[in-house]
Parts: C-alpha cells; sequence; structure tokens
C-alpha cells in the first residue's frame, strides 16, 4: 500500500468516526437510549455532568481497550494502541454532534424515534466507513474480536453477549444512581442494537466498492 492510499484510509477512518460520533449524539437526543456499547458512558453522564458525554464515552473506550491488553498480553499488536486515538477523536466528535443536534426539538414521542433512527442510519454510516478503510477496528469490535479468538468462539455470539452486557451493566449503574430508576437505556436502545446492523450491511453494499476505487485511485 502507498503512502497516499494510507493516508486516503486513515482520512476516511477518521470521517468515519465523525459520523458515529454524530449518530451517538442524535439518540441522546432522544433521550430514549442510545448503543449498547455506549450505554454505560450516557448513563454516567446524566448522573455526573462534571464530565461531557464524549469525556465519558472516552473514559469507557480507554477501559475496554485495557482490557483488550490485559486478555493479549504481549500478543496485543502495538498499531491497536491507535484505538487510543481513536477513542480521543470519538469522544471529541460525539460533543460536537451532541452540540450541533442541541438545537433540534425533542418533546414529541414521534420526533424522539424519528431521532433514533436517524442515529442508526448515521451511525450505521460511520461504522461502514470505519471498516471500509481498513485500518484500525473500532473499540466495541476489537474487544469482541479478542474475547471471541480468546475464548474460541465466533464473533457474532460474543457480540451478542457483549451488547447484552454492556446494556446489562448500564440499567445496574442507573439503578444504583437513580434512585433504583432505569434511565438512559430505553427503547432506543434496542432499536439501535438490533437496527445497526442491517445499516451497515446495506451501506457497506452499494459504498464499499466505489470507495475502494477512490481510496486506491492515484496512490
Amino acid at each position: 500500500m502507498s503512502r497516499k492510499e494510507a493516508f486516503k484510509r486513515y482520512m476516511l477512518l477518521v470521517l468515519g468516526v465523525f459520523f458515529i460520533g454524530l449518530g451517538i449524539a442524535f439518540a441522546k437526543r432522544s433521550n430514549l437510549g442510545i448503543s449498547p456499547v455506549s450505554s454505560v458512558a450516557n448513563v454516567l453522564s446524566l448522573k455526573f455532568d462534571f464530565f461531557t458525554m464524549g469525556t465519558w464515552l472516552m473514559l469507557w473506550n480507554c477501559l475496554i481497550i485495557v482490557a483488550e491488553v490485559l486478555i493479549l498480553k504481549r500478543n496485543f499488536k502495538p498499531i491497536q494502541l491507535l484505538q487510543f486515538p481513536i477513542s480521543f477523536l470519538l469522544g471529541f466528535f460525539t460533543d460536537i454532534g451532541v452540540w450541533m443536534v442541541s438545537f433540534l426539538p425533542a418533546n414529541a414521542y414521534p420526533v424522539r424515534i424519528l431521532m433514533v433512527l436517524v442515529g442508526v442510519i448515521v451511525l450505521g454510516f460511520g461504522i461502514t466507513l470505519t471498516v471500509i478503510s481498513n485500518t484500525v477496528m473500532n473499540v466495541g469490535e476489537a474487544f469482541v474480536d479478542v474475547l471471541a479468538k480468546a475464548l474460541h468462539k465466533s464473533f457474532g455470539n460474543i457480540k451478542v453477549i457483549f451488547d447484552i452486557s454492556c446494556v446489562a451493566l448500564s440499567i445496574l449503574l442507573s439503578l444504583m444512581l437513580f434512585d433504583f430508576s432505569i434511565v438512559g437505556t430505553r427503547e432506543g436502545t434496542v432499536i439501535t442494537a438490533c437496527c445497526t446492523g442491517f445499516v451497515v450491511k446495506w451501506f457497506t453494499k452499494h459504498l464499499q466498492a466505489p470507495i475502494e476505487r477512490l481510496l486506491k485511485g492515484g496512490a
């Protein structure tokens, strides 16, 4: 791979991370819950607002990366350290996204559901760009991949278990922090969990070939 193509791929990765952050912001604005992997950070941001949603998300992702290092130990590849700056970028872009959508009305329930759906589409688009970039995996997917290989289980099965674990942890935190009330994890979390994969599959089918041509053209 030439340096020019590598540069394009990492720029595509950054662009994808921006859209992931924006998708998270749309879902958060709905106040109906966000994606499973981000749900813990969402609950913490609602209780401890001295940090922004983006900062909590960054800290949560860094904790997941540390878990990867502990599992892999010497087998942890140095290039995967790029997950740390990517986590910082995601937190930064999420906060920008929260600011961008803050003016949108979010009172009527149908509008809030629409925000969740828009968030799913934008999130799925962002994930697709990061996958096509073929550079560094998203933190959530990277951890699932590490765990699946360590346990000799399928990626899909571990992904389901991981998502359920994140949601369960967010609900537990909510019950502990909000007087036995479930806050920040609602139907939007379920919608995001069920639909994002289909959105990514659709975008990948239609965008991978043309984007690959752009990445390799003139490289």
